[in-house]
């Protein structure tokens, strides 16, 4: 890319050329999903991502055509009596990875949570209507700012930090279980607290070092994001919010921000509020895809 006149412009017509069939691939997939949808003895609506401002209620089932952000944003609209379905309308081609490796950064959709494509949208839709696939139950993270409880549940992860990301964050915080301690209190300074679900284990726990957990688990996994000095605490640093426990997080910043699944959706705190985190919210949904109920008996097992 150039600067021209103040803004940027593309002069590989590599990338021009991905990025014109990205956009074409997405609308083709669209188009088809809704080809599909006519063809069937179903009531539907089309609505963009966008445009989404109240609860989604009083339908049968809710179908994603993007990404994981498009049904992680649809997810903020539910509750736990809606089941989705997530259309990855963008797949990642390995060997276009492959084929643009030293150019540029080819990967598109990762689509975890999609369980559908064009490739099978029409069979995985049919299986639905007629009953042969059943939703799987995710657990979503629930958030209380000093006993308010946030109207957002985070079904990936949450990030508790200072809105500058050079910024020092300090806070301290507990595991607890019925209002007793099951951890002791642990001060920490660094750049932010981060707490995910099995479903957002995969995602930016997992980049920073955490671990995958089995896509079906209720329990929540926190990371303290680069700590300084942790000294005798290092061992409290990560670790698991059991199902029946919850993280009660008390902020010591001027400033600070909850961000849920991502930047988009933000809480601010301030010094000496108190965050608690639990899994005690509305599960979702989800038709998943099938290697991830494998990949959960596994680890089970």
């Amino acid at each position: 890319m150039r600067q021209l006149n103040g803004h940027s412009r593309i002069t590989n017509p590599q990338m021009l050329d991905y990025l014109e069939n990205r956009r074409k691939v997405h609308m083709d997939a669209i188009k088809y999903c809704q080809e599909i949808l006519q063809q069937r003895p179903v009531d539907w609506e089309p609505i963009f991502r966008n445009n989404l401002s109240q609860p989604i209620c009083n339908v049968d089932l809710v179908i994603t055509v993007g990404g994981d952000g498009t049904l992680l944003q649809a997810s903020h609209f539910m509750d736990d009596t809606v089941p989705i379905l997530g259309v990855n309308s963008d797949p990642t081609q390995i060997k276009e990875v492959e084929q643009f490796s030293n150019e540029f950064d080819a990967n598109r959709s990762t689509g975890h949570l999609c369980a559908a494509s064009v490739n099978n949208f029409q069979q995985v839709l049919d299986d639905i209507l007629a009953g042969h696939k059943a939703p799987s139950k995710l657990t979503r993270i629930s958030i209380c700012v000093n006993s308010e409880l946030l109207s957002t549940y985070a079904l990936n992860d949450i990030l508790i930090a200072h809105p500058c990301p050079a910024a020092l964050s300090q806070f301290s915080f507990k595991i607890k279980r019925d209002d007793q301690s099951f951890s002791p209190l642990v001060n920490c300074r660094s750049s932010g607290l981060r707490v995910s679900t099995a479903a957002g284990s995969t995602a930016a726990m997992l980049s920073a070092g955490g671990f995958p957990m089995p896509i079906l688990s209720r329990d929540l996994q926190y990371m303290v994001r680069e700590p300084i000095s942790p000294g005798a605490a290092s061992s409290l640093m990560h670790g698991l919010i059991k199902s029946d426990q919850y993280m009660e997080t008390t902020w010591f910043c001027k400033e600070g921000v909850v961000y849920i699944d991502g930047s988009h959706i933000c809480h601010p705190v301030q010094s000496e509020d108190r965050i608690q985190i639990s899994s005690r919210a509305p599960i979702l949904k989800v038709f998943l895809p099938p290697h991830l109920l494998s990949e959960n008996k596994s680890a089970e097992s």
